[in-house]
């Protein structure tokens, strides 16, 4: 199958384009009448055609969702919100689909119904909300919130992502200023110590040692480094990798307590959200541990699931899972009694925001003396071993 992009005139006399695959032209043009497109054109996409993901990020799809629900509560008619957010965007993937949407729509579909068939851009709580909000005649509101969910979800990710980022960069500069080193600039002492003659002193001898392992098998070590990073990365997606890389996360003395807060921050952010917007509790469970984005979290949110359908309360199967800290449970406890319990959960994702951002400068700011002192330890160590020849020699001819 082959993928052909299409132009053309809708019912409506507007501009259409969009995609559709097919075993050859002919049959994509009669795909393409088949939407009801007048004067269709078909035109082949070439090889270079393709690309990785969905090609719309999370700013383009956050932007999107803040206009759409701009326009809706404006009162301007859906089809001519979708018309308008397709000319306006700057991301031509984002336009197409969004142009695919507005079809399927005059074609009968709803609006859930039509981003489902875009799962890589819409998630299932995107999806969800938007049934929601069609179902309950309120899509403005909905759109609204998800634009704020979306809006803070980015902001904490920017916030982990950059406290985990900084020390494996300076990690990885550290190797490479190591390695380096011994494989540049440690041989052209060798040679000078060898061109002197006598005993040298242990640290010396170690770190030539270590010069000549980095010289022979460098090569070698990069492409086992290269082979290893594969492999672990492959391995991460399978079901049982997944697991032992959300656990080791949640555990490591360091990133263990920023990981653990962003994910109760997204659970109950997400959680609150759906609730807020009329999604029943199990179904908004459902979703939220399909979104968790810790394989953990994910199985202790369904076992809640299934204690919630056997007539329990929310509060008492999630302490049984460990993963929520106790202010949480009681918090959400208050929040089942007192009937509120979207707004308590909104609250608690508001608080454990600001937890991640206090838990991110503490981390960076022990991480970087940490790095800079490790660094320079053994940097140090190397040029020190490299001057003890010399200051033997210094010593002798004194």
């Amino acid at each position: 199958m082959a993928k052909f992009a299409y132009t053309g005139k809708g019912m409506n006399g507007r501009d259409v384009s969009g995609e559709v695959e097919a075993e050859n032209a002919d049959a994509a043009l009669s795909l393409v009448k088949k939407k009801r497109i007048q004067n269709p054109k078909v035109k082949k996409i070439g090889g270079l055609g393709f690309k990785f993901g969905s090609g719309v990020g999370l700013k383009d799809l956050s932007r999107f969702t803040r206009q759409f629900s701009a326009m809706t509560t404006a009162g301007l008619p859906l089809i001519q919100c979708l018309d308008i957010l397709a000319e306006q965007t700057e991301n031509k993937h984002m336009a197409v689909i969004v142009k695919r949407i507005s079809l399927d729509i005059q074609g009968g579909g709803t609006l859930a119904e039509s981003m489902d068939k875009h799962k890589a851009v819409f998630s299932e709580l995107y999806c969800q909300m938007v049934r929601a909000g069609e179902a309950g005649g309120i899509l403005d509101t909905i759109l609204n919130r998800l634009a704020d969910y979306q809006e803070a979800a980015e902001k904490l990710r920017r916030k982990v992502k950059g406290a985990l980022t900084y020390p494996v960069l300076v990690a990885i500069v550290a190797v490479g200023a190591v390695a380096a080193l011994l494989t540049f600039v440690v041989p052209v002492f060798a040679n000078m110590f060898k061109d002197m003659g006598g005993e040298l002193p242990t640290p010396t001898k170690i770190v030539l040692a270590c010069s000549n392992f980095m010289k022979a098998y460098i090569l070698y070590m990069m492409a086992g480094t290269i082979i290893a990073v594969v492999a672990g990365l492959r391995y991460k997606k399978t079901p049982k990798g997944q697991w032992q890389w959300d656990w080791m996360m949640l555990t490591l003395p360091l990133f263990g307590d920023l990981t653990r807060k962003s994910a109760v921050a997204r659970f109950c952010r997400t959680l609150g959200t759906l609730l807020s917007s009329g999604v029943p509790i199990i179904d908004a469970l459902t979703v939220t541990a399909r979104t968790s984005g810790n394989k953990i979290l994910e199985q202790g949110i369904y076992r809640t699931v299934e204690a919630i359908s056997g007539g329990q309360s929310i509060a008492e199967p999630l302490k049984a899972t460990g993963a929520f800290p106790p202010m949480v449970i009681q918090m959400i406890a208050v929040g089942e009694r007192t009937g509120g319990l979207s707004d308590m959960l909104i609250r608690v994702s508001d608080f454990y925001d600001i937890e991640v951002e206090a838990a991110v400068e503490a981390l960076t700011s022990m991480l970087e003396p940490l790095i800079i002192v490790i660094l320079g330890g053994i940097i140090g160590a190397v040029l020190i071993a490299m001057y003890l020849p010399m200051f033997s020699m210094a010593g002798a001819i004194h």
